[in-house]
């Protein structure tokens, strides 16, 4: 039986975790050089902040 390999598996965690972060970044910055862009947040960016739904509050 083959073995997992972990150190794979990580790597591509940390892969999408930056990936995550640059998209954030970029879209932060993209908000602050379009004027009026404060009003512009598009509506998922708060569900990707947190596992937590609309009304329901996170587990600790």
């Amino acid at each position: 039986m083959a073995k997992t390999n972990f150190q794979y598996e990580k790597r591509q965690r940390e892969l999408e975790k930056k990936k995550k972060a640059d998209e954030k970044a970029r879209r932060k910055a993209e908000l602050k050089t379009t004027p009026g862009g404060e009003g512009e947040a598009e509506p998922d960016e708060a569900a990707e902040d947190g596992d937590a739904a609309e009304g329901e509050t996170p587990a600790a």
